[in-house]
């Protein structure tokens, strides 16, 4: 990305990165990423590859990788420490591109390249603890030990909502244990992913380690889930398409973790402040759009304090600024099909008999021209058997949900298909406590929005909202790249 003499953005085309070379697909087709604040506007070109592509990509990775995990551990941290400081040399540049590609506020998108930063540090210095435990022997003259290993190579297909984040957390944690990799971003927002890698090449990382590989998921990532080369598979986006990929995968004896949708509650206790819930969950339903795997879509609500929290959350929900990203609160969504199918689940609420109090349709104004942009929009009066209180929206839409106490709270909260975050409102300890012993989410938080978190720790779901099998982030994140192996030394 850069702009020409009068400072204008001016797109760029985007290769390929396989074995150390930027290269351009073999069929030698591309396709354009526009703005979703002003779609007339192309932000990027990108290679429209085959799965001839991928194949090369994953070849690169396969011939690569010993050499990689010969490569004492420090120094492979040592080449992912470079690349965080290159991506942060970057960071306004890259923030730019994230807000013009996917839509963030510029505050969202900083924040998703800080993130993209310190995952990389954090996983540079977890190299150096590498390299398995001691234990007491049952005999005599026996040392008792474990060594880690890589899984090998591992095929990473990522989505387009934290477009440089959650390739970072896939990414950083596979090289720090001598996995190569081959890496599938979503075409929406390939930026991001891109980024990572002009940063990996330029600090020095060996050949063939590392490759990216833009285009369609139902031939680029088919093609890399399926490969005979490839040990493990990441993948993190929606439902349906997760749960082919886990088929597929399995299918060949693969390591695979996935991390798909939620439907996120939000339980209001009749001990919380009215203010302070409104404000956490007006964080975490209207935060980058919406756009999150955590984001808050239910708030469930006691009785005695439903009217004044509805109330509150629809004066927040009113007071955001909605706009294009570098000056507002609130930016578009990515792309003409999401904010279609937003508007869509509004329909159906309304249909359904839930009451709309905030929001509902597509902003008026000159500053919205032909963007993708939707009103925070709130609807009360919603029952648990709503498909708005069901089923993902992934937009900027709150169901507010009435109930009596407590154990109902519970009840609505666990009875979805999803098990991702959830949160808690309370100023009753003991509730608190509860919440978390019965909530069935992968991510409890109490007196916090559901979405925010820390990347030291394991991040996953439960349900339908994983695979249950590997989480990700933290020791997590090593535990899925590497594979554990136990020695018995007897002297």
């Amino acid at each position: 990305m850069h702009s020409d003499r009068r400072g204008r953005h001016v797109p760029t085309a985007n290769a390929n990165y396989v074995d150390g070379r930027w290269s351009e697909s073999t069929a030698g087709g591309t396709f354009e990423t526009t703005n979703p604040a002003d779609p007339a506007e192309t932000v990027a070109t990108y290679q429209q590859s085959t799965a001839e592509d991928a194949e090369t990509a994953v070849s690169a990775a396969a011939r690569a990788q010993q050499g990689w995990a010969d490569t004492p551990a420090p120094e492979r941290g040592a080449v992912l420490r470079e690349t965080a400081s290159i991506l942060a040399d970057r960071k306004g540049e890259i923030t730019e591109l994230l807000t013009r590609e996917e839509g963030k506020t510029h505050a969202e998108a900083g924040g998703e390249v800080g993130r993209a930063i310190d995952i990389f540090h954090y996983y540079a210095e977890k190299s150096r603890d590498l390299g398995g435990t001691a234990k007491a022997a049952s005999g005599a003259r026996t040392n008792l030990y474990t060594v880690v290993n890589p899984v090998g190579v591992a095929g990473l297909i990522t989505p387009w909502n934290y477009p440089i984040a959650i390739p970072a957390w896939k990414i950083a944690p596979a090289l720090a244990t001598g996995n190569s990799i081959v890496v599938k971003p979503a075409s929406i927002a390939a930026g991001g992913a891109i980024a990572i890698f002009e940063a990996l090449d330029e600090a020095g990382l060996p050949d063939g380690v590392a490759n990216v590989v833009t285009g369609p998921g139902r031939t680029v990532g088919d093609a890399i889930i399926t490969h005979e080369d490839v040990d493990a598979v990441s993948f993190t986006g929606s439902g349906e398409v997760g749960h082919l990929v886990y088929d597929k995968a399995t299918d060949d004896g693969k390591r695979v973790q996935t991390e798909l949708g939620g439907k996120n509650p939000t339980v209001v206790t009749d001990s919380a402040s009215v203010a302070e819930a409104a404000d956490v969950v007006a964080a975490g339903a209207f935060g980058v759009t919406g756009q999150a795997c955590t984001a808050c879509s239910r708030a469930i609500v006691h009785t005695d304090a439903y009217d004044a929290f509805v109330d509150a959350i629809v004066d927040r929900a009113e007071a955001i600024e909605v706009g294009p990203g570098d000056a507002y609160e609130m930016g578009p969504q990515v792309s003409e099909a999401e904010l279609e199918g937003t508007l869509e689940y509004i329909d159906v609420a309304t249909t359904e008999g839930a009451s709309l109090r905030a929001g509902g349709g597509r902003p008026e104004g000159d500053r919205f021209g032909e963007g993708y942009y939707v009103e925070p929009t709130v609807f009360a009066d919603v029952e648990p058997s709503h498909r708005i209180a069901r089923e993902e929206v992934f937009g900027p839409v709150l169901s507010v949900i009435e109930v009596e106490d407590f154990a109902e709270a519970i009840a609505v909260a666990n009875d979805v298909e999803y098990g991702l975050s959830a949160s808690v409102v309370t100023d009753d300890h003991g509730e608190a406590r509860r919440f978390v012993d019965e909530i069935e989410a992968g991510v409890a938080k109490i007196n916090d929005e559901t979405t925010g978190l820390e990347l030291h720790v394991p991040f996953g779901g439960v349900k339908d909202s994983s695979s249950e099998t590997w989480r990700e982030q933290g020791d997590a994140g090593i535990g899925f790249y590497t594979i554990e192996r136990t020695v018995y030394d007897a002297y």
